[in-house]
């Protein structure tokens, strides 16, 4: 691994932004720019902050000037994937290009669409929805970009994650907000079959490790989450650290057809709903081949930093 000192930019501010922050700050590096729209953050971290739109192909050249390290965290809302996202990712590969910096991309699992099998990097891109499509194009672009030899690209895919910070997601607010209220909490599908759910910092830490490592340039890796267990076996390691057992809320498939004749981001949530009716694991051993071993946080250790996180958000 290279330890020489390395600039690293971080387009987007959200959570995963945020956890990276944080796991560049623990592993020493000091020169850390963070990108959004607004310039600002909210809270205390002590790092730099830069405006920009990153879909506008000059914006992301200056704002990766003489960087070592760029890392393509951002995306817009849930709703405007299709007609947003592509531009933005052109924008950071531009900018990651001009600087002859690192880029990698902070990626999903929508455009492998619906498999049978374990997820592994191997598999063909078969989604057939908007957001499957439009990761897929994405990626394809980015990893298109490497082969020609217009910038070193890596790709760093992780399942559905919860963690500090982590509100919009599918184990976010509406299982630990509720839970920590008292209410039931709301989640989708068959609570019993196996699904990867990715602590956010173990994301970061994947991230980060590609980011400081050459070898990774030029591939697609998933990285390593807790064992797979059961939406249920998930929700009752939250209980547990509460001290109290809530009641769960499904919303099945007959439920969610109905409501996305009306409500736009039900119908977003309608084409991954798959995701949640299936066993849906996803293979990491690419990565800890390479890599060596990979200590995940255990879902248990996940969860009781995730509630204390949620408790100091509502006091």
């Amino acid at each position: 691994m290279n330890h020489t000192s390395k600039t690293h930019v971080i387009f987007g501010t959200g959570p995963l932004g945020m956890a990276l922050l944080r796991e560049l700050k623990r592993r020493g590096e000091q020169d850390v720019r963070m990108v959004n729209r607004s310039g600002t953050l909210q809270g205390d971290e002590e790092v730099q902050v830069i405006r920009g739109d990153a879909s506008q192909v000059s914006t992301s050249k200056e704002i990766c000037k003489n960087a070592s390290v760029v890392y393509h965290c951002a995306q817009p809302g849930y709703l405007n994937w299709p007609t947003r996202f592509p531009a933005l990712t052109t924008g950071i590969v531009e900018g990651a290009a001009a600087a002859n910096a690192k880029l990698v991309y902070a990626d999903n699992l929508y455009m492998y669409g619906q498999a049978s099998t374990r997820l592994s990097e191997s598999l063909p891109y078969r989604a057939q929805g908007n957001k499957g499509i439009t990761r897929a194009r994405m990626a394809e672009e980015i990893m298109n970009a490497h082969k020609s030899g217009k910038v070193r690209a890596a790709i760093g895919r992780a399942s559905d994650y919860y963690g500090p910070g982590v509100l919009q997601s599918f184990m976010g607010e509406r299982v630990f907000g509720f839970a920590l209220q008292g209410k039931p909490v709301d989640v989708l599908g068959h609570l019993d079959m196996p699904h990867t759910y990715t602590y956010i910092d173990d994301f970061a830490r994947g991230l980060a490790a590609l980011g400081l490592e050459d070898r990774a340039m030029g591939e697609v890796w998933h990285v390593p989450s807790a064992e797979t267990i059961t939406t249920r076996q998930l929700l009752q390691i939250v209980f547990e650290e509460l001290g109290k057992t809530c009641k769960i809320k499904t919303t099945p498939r007959s439920v969610v057809s109905i409501l996305a004749l009306f409500h736009p981001m039900m119908k977003e949530i309608k084409e991954i709903l798959y995701e949640f009716e299936q066993p849906f694991v996803v293979d990491h051993s690419k990565f800890v081949r390479e890599f060596g071993n990979f200590a995940t946080t255990s879902h248990q250790e996940a969860v009781k930093r995730t509630i204390n996180w949620y408790r100091k958000m509502v006091q």
